[in-house]
């Protein structure tokens, strides 16, 4: 007979969940905190042309429909310097100014009264200005962003032994120290790189150094797969790790994509909880549903739910309703129909082509319950009906 295995779950490494979040400073960014306990903040970058003031207040808007809680826009030039007065006044999150090379441009986004400041320290080099800037910041009362990138730190010089991590580390400790000397510490530090073992290394080592919190990010992930992998694969070492206040998931996309995968990341780790968390199992050759886009069809369905419920959707009697129990209500296929289950009973069976309607009304019948207004009505009128399961000739339910 095996001898069970020993535990001991006082310690963090044995508990199944995050460890404790690593203390730090608070820091607001308008109305948003950053760090001491507050929720992990989620934000995105506007890729518009901050000039163009319409165009990027309507994507704020967008990215603060889709949850986002900060946004950040370019400021390469003078022109989206003198538009950032009205961004700032006309948006209705939080504005941060990401300022390069220029410091003067920091000054310009400073008399707009932005939220906040992203200064990259890795290019510029003026810190006589920088000083300057750090000074108004104070007064203002606007925190600053040391955003280090792996590929912003100049070119190693012979006889550095210090490995990449400990390059990017340096890089921003010296420009902290820079803040610090002003008596500034209104500071949020990030040290982000393409390579996820040197962005994992990096973040560690400045976690132990500085009582700040920490942006994290991927840089330049790629594109919304590739990318979303990438920056789960380094975010979520560090996230479990309790190491991280605020991040954002770099992706060539719609930055409204960005902060989806964001809040996924996030719920996967129990860390956020405030909207649709959607099951559902790969599917394979015991399906007897078309379970892939009927899947689909549900998250697009239920994308807007504002109350946070977990939903199922498993394709057969193995994966559910059994193995989904813990699912506030789902789906569970049979041949050419399905079962709605709630907590792990079922509570009525339908034909396929009914099972999103179904499932709506049981996720409304939850809502009502709980004293919040139905969902069904709000939600986009999609179907999976002629949509197959990958590889099959023939719907699910018709067997050959």
């Amino acid at each position: 007979m095996n001898t069970p295995m020993s535990l001991d779950l006082n310690l963090p490494e044995d508990r199944a969940a995050p460890r404790p979040r690593r203390k730090s400073k608070r820091v607001w960014v308008g109305g948003t905190a950053i760090g001491d306990g507050a929720p992990v903040a989620v934000q995105s970058m506007c890729t518009t042309l901050t000039h163009d003031v319409d165009a990027t207040i309507r994507q704020i808007e967008q990215l603060q429909e889709g949850g986002c809680e900060i946004a950040r826009v370019a400021v390469p030039d003078k022109r989206a310097g003198e538009a950032l007065k009205e961004v700032v006044r006309r948006s209705i999150l939080p504005v941060v100014a990401d300022i390069h090379f220029d410091y003067k441009l920091a000054l310009m986004a400073l008399d707009a009264k932005v939220h906040k400041l992203r200064l990259n320290p890795g290019n510029i080099h003026n810190k006589d200005g920088v000083r300057e800037v750090v000074r108004r910041a104070k007064t203002q009362g606007t925190p600053i962003r040391i955003g280090v990138n792996h590929g912003s730190i100049g070119d190693r010089q012979p006889g550095d032994v210090r490995d990449e991590a400990q390059r990017m580390v340096d890089l921003a400790l010296s420009e902290i120290k820079i803040l610090e000397d002003l008596d500034f510490d209104d500071i949020v530090v990030s040290v982000k790189a393409f390579d996820v073992p040197v962005m994992i290394a990096a973040y560690r080592r400045l976690a132990k150094a500085v009582p700040y919190p920490l942006h994290l990010g991927v840089t330049e992930a790629g594109t919304a797969l590739s990318g979303s992998i990438r920056s789960a694969a380094g975010m979520s070492v560090l996230l479990y790790e309790g190491i991280g206040d605020t991040i954002r998931v770099s992706l060539s996309e719609d930055p409204v994509v960005e902060v989806k995968a964001a809040f996924d990341l996030l719920k996967s780790l129990g860390l956020r909880d405030q909207s649709l968390t959607l099951v559902a199992c790969p599917s394979c050759g015991r399906a007897d549903i078309d379970l892939i886009p009927l899947a689909k069809v549900a998250e697009e369905r239920l994308r807007a739910l504002a109350t946070p419920m977990k939903v199922a959707v498993m394709g057969c009697e193995v994966n559910g309703p059994g193995e989904a129990k813990d699912a506030d209500v789902g789906i569970a296929g049979g041949v050419g129909k399905g079962a709605i289950f709630r907590k792990g009973k079922i509570v009525g069976t339908y034909p396929e082509a009914q099972l999103m309607d179904a499932l709506l009304a049981e996720i409304d019948k939850i809502l009502i319950e709980n004293g919040k207004e139905p969902y069904s009505q709000k939600a986009p009128k999609l179907s999976h009906t002629g949509q197959l399961t990958p590889g099959r000739s023939v719907p699910a339910g018709q067997r050959t």
